[in-house]
């Protein structure tokens, strides 16, 4: 083991025996699995010429080891694994204490790790920078891919200014939900969706969601139904925009307003309440910070429809507000709520049209650690892709072996586009600033 030791400290992988209780997988690799405490399962699978690398991944053992990205890693050295969110759902301070549980039985398996990752995407990107913040004693970095690190609190009063928005431009008089989400949540979801599409079919409803969709920081860039990207749209392109604004929240495969009725019930129900408020909050001042080419295409679309931006800005202001059972914010904030405090390397990989992880979060999350004095541990990179976690297996490993350089080295090496785009093999990776998110929540 010494010797193993030795060559792993100088990042060459070395041959380590599989436990007693392993099982062949992929090839030459060995698998372990089980059950933790509450029931999660989690799986673990470990090349034979291993990199001393372990990847740790919230939804890994729900099909994890047959998928793509996992035989592009092991084939690499790494080791991967991890649980899933099947028994933990939005209780995300469970979910990440099982990434820390996981990564002791796959230790307990094979032999402690020399660099422990905690990765994953959407929800589990959400994880792996919780367990990054929470366990920095047992994970030596983070890879957050799509992940929503407004935080549990932030990103959740974020997704309520659209909803509002729009019910308040469009629906008022209707019964569609923005909070307390019944269960028929399916039944709420086609409503909304149903009402959205005959607002789209106007140019007066096409104005709103344009302007309740740039207050709400949505991308204006979307996939249609069918899934596929159409072009990115110009920045004075209005119309475009707009389209890509439906796209994202009613049209596409994922829809923004589908997630904001399923996730919202479940975390209404975990936390026993409302946990997001929009009391005191300036819907005038959100769109004067969306990004220029939104702003554009609400005073054009505004324009075009005869409707008053100023007036239908005043209706936002006077609308009667959502408070929060302060019972409920308490809950959710120990999900994870992101602090700045951000000890071990995190690197984030954030899409451009992702309308379920928002690029302006990934603001928030650098900003806070730079406020806390840990901007040197947080770099972040974009990719041009529209869609929730739309990445291809080879950006992913991109960002993964990146993240490895910098463990061996303590160095941040180079993430520029050019040089991301050169290990993936494409031209996505792009030099992006998101803009400031309006809903910061650190507590």
């Amino acid at each position: 083991m010494l010797a193993a030791a030795s060559m792993l400290a100088a990042g060459v992988p070395a041959a380590v025996a599989a436990p007693p209780d392993a099982t062949p997988c992929l090839g030459t690799a060995a698998c372990a699995s089980g059950q933790l405490p509450d029931g999660t399962p989690y799986q673990f699978v470990k090349p034979n010429r291993w990199n001393g690398v372990v990847l740790v991944d919230m939804d890994f053992a729900d099909g994890g080891l047959t998928a793509p990205l996992t035989a592009s890693l092991v084939e690499r050295g790494y080791a991967v694994g991890g649980t899933t969110r099947a028994v933990t759902g939005w209780r995300i301070a469970e979910a990440i204490d099982n990434q820390a549980a996981a990564l002791g039985r796959f230790e307990a398996a094979f032999g402690p790790a020399r660099w422990a990752v905690a990765e994953g995407r959407s929800m589990g990107g959400f994880v792996a920078a919780g367990a990054a913040q929470v366990h920095p004693d047992l994970f030596d970095a983070a890879v957050p891919f799509c992940g929503g690190l407004g935080g549990s609190v932030g990103q959740w009063n974020q997704k309520l200014d659209t909803v509002f928005a729009l019910k308040t431009l469009l629906f008022d008089d209707s019964a569609l939900p923005v909070t307390g989400i019944p269960a028929d949540v399916a039944g709420a979801r086609e409503q909304w969706i149903s009402a959205l599409a005959g607002a789209q079919s106007t140019a007066e409803g096409r104005a709103r969601i344009a302007l309740a969709s740039a207050i709400g920081q949505l991308p204006g860039w979307g996939l249609t139904a069918d899934g596929t990207a159409p072009p990115v749209p110009a920045w004075w392109d209005a119309t475009g925009i707009e389209n890509g604004m439906y796209q994202a929240l009613a049209g596409g495969p994922l829809p923004y307003i589908g997630q904001a009725m399923s996730s919202r019930r479940a975390i209404e129900q975990m936390s026993g309440g409302n946990p997001s408020w929009n009391t005191g909050v300036d819907y005038g001042r959100q769109l004067a910070s969306a990004e220029p080419g939104q702003q554009l295409a609400v005073v054009r679309l505004y324009a075009r429809a005869g409707l008053d931006l100023r007036a239908d800005l005043g209706r936002l202001a006077a609308a009667p507000r959502i408070t929060a059972d302060p019972a409920a914010v308490s809950q959710l904030s120990r999900g994870i709520v992101f602090t700045g405090d951000v000890r071990v390397p995190v690197l984030t990989v954030s899409g451009l049209g992702d309308q379920i992880s928002t690029v302006a979060q990934q603001q928030s999350y650098e900003a806070l650690a730079h406020r806390e004095g840990n901007g040197r541990f947080v770099r972040q990179t974009y990719v041009r892709t529209a869609g929730h976690c739309t990445f291809t297996v080879d950006e992913q490993v991109a960002a993964i072996d990146r993240m490895w350089q910098r463990l061996r080295t303590g160095v941040w090496p180079d993430l520029s586009p050019r040089t991301m785009n050169g290990l993936a093999g494409d031209g996505r990776y792009v030099d992006y600033v998101p803009p400031v998110f309006n809903r910061p929540f650190a507590g």
